[in-house]
């Protein structure tokens, strides 16, 4: 063997080949080394395995299961019937047809909050109905009767007789967030026992339905049939009342709206101890504060209830509180618009209310009295 054989150009060749490979396994070992230093360092991209990731799907499915069993007992279908008075049209009226009363129908959705036989539902559900009937999850249909409704939160309370039923408990709704999984349950389209998930996509939305509005917004979905039945938590707690849907169709475009269960709560105490609901009342006007007033009231940015009116005998008037002043707070509770000073007034029904005012360019605070009415 001759030691000079390296200049041979098959031996270069060879030889050539060899350390490019050394050179690529010692390469592929570094970088093996350096990748596992930095997942154990907890530094840079780490990939995650698929099965933790499909095991929490499950788990998820499984927890909505779980919440399907306790919830769906408490469930009701509600169908109502009514009595519309029916005018005939030029063309029947050729034929001797007259204005006649023709009986329709709709379907809804409630739930028990009280083993006795109480039911919340949605006012809009039973509103101007002559027959409400009831089914139950193990399928009994039993007649309702209406103990009470409060049209300007769109809710009302319902009662069958019925003793040891399965019923809700009404959580409080200011603890849920943004984000949090929710379950809708109800009748869409008179499909019994559905239930539907999603999440919550925003909280405190102002619709135009009223002075109350205060919605919890879903996507999970919610269609005709559905109003008045529960949004719960996934401890099974009622957190939201389904109530409507924003649609050009008609059907669910992925926004729902439910009424918070803390204000239903209120609501329904007051149903079924009274019949009504009564709501605290200052005795003004209130309109929201544009950029223009506030510039010219000295405040620093567009927020708060400008008083617009009050009247002469109002515990409002009483107070001192006069047009132009603006209220910023109730009840130490900041104030942005006119409807939530509408809103934190209701509950202080009969109570003296604390009320931080800008007036004359500077704050003060007034009590009224709000029993003295």
């Amino acid at each position: 063997m001759r030691f000079d054989s390296w200049k041979q150009p098959g031996y270069l060749r060879g030889l050539a080949a060899g350390i490019s490979l050394i050179f690529l396994i010692i390469g592929g070992l570094l970088v093996y080394r350096l990748e596992t230093d930095a997942r154990g360092a907890g530094s840079g991209p780490v990939s995650v395995p698929a099965t933790p990731a499909l095991a929490s799907a499950g788990q998820l499915g499984r927890a909505f299961a779980e919440v399907a069993k306790r919830v769906e007992p408490a469930v009701v279908n509600i169908n109502t019937e009514q009595l519309v008075r029916v005018a005939p049209d030029p063309f029947e009226e050729l034929f001797g047809l007259r204005p006649h009363n023709q009986k329709l129908s709709s379907l809804g959705s409630g739930f028990i909050v009280d083993p006795q036989g109480y039911i919340l539902t949605n006012y809009h559900v039973v509103k101007k109905a002559t027959r409400i009937r009831v089914k139950l999850n193990d399928d009994r249909v039993l007649d309702a009767k209406v103990v009470g409704a409060d049209p300007s939160t769109d809710l009302a309370v319902v009662s069958i007789r019925a003793s040891g039923l399965p019923y809700l408990r009404l959580a409080d709704s200011s603890k849920v967030d943004v984000g949090d999984w929710v379950l809708a349950f109800g009748s869409p389209f008179g499909l019994e026992k559905t239930m539907t998930a999603g999440i919550i996509s925003a909280k405190g939305r102002v619709i135009g339905t009223g002075p109350y509005d205060d919605f919890l917004q879903t996507d999970a979905a919610i269609n005709p049939g559905n109003s008045g039945g529960p949004l719960v938590d996934l401890q099974g707690e009622v957190v939201g009342i389904n109530t409507l849907i924003a649609s050009d169709s008609g059907g669910w475009q992925g926004v729902g709206f439910a009424i918070p269960s803390t204000m239903a709560s209120g609501v329904y105490h007051q149903l079924t101890s009274a019949g009504k609901v009564s709501r605290g009342w200052l005795g003004v006007g209130l309109e929201e504060v544009t950029r223009q007033q506030a510039r010219s009231l000295g405040l620093r940015e567009p927020k708060g209830a400008l008083v617009t009116e009050v009247d002469p005998n109002s515990p409002a008037y009483e107070a001192g509180l006069r047009s132009g002043d603006v209220i910023q707070e109730v009840d130490r509770k900041p104030v942005t618009n006119a409807d939530d000073a509408v809103r934190l007034t209701e509950k202080l029904k009969d109570k003296k209310i604390l009320l931080r005012v800008w007036s004359h360019g500077g704050s003060r605070f007034v009590v009224v009295d709000e029993s003295n009415k």
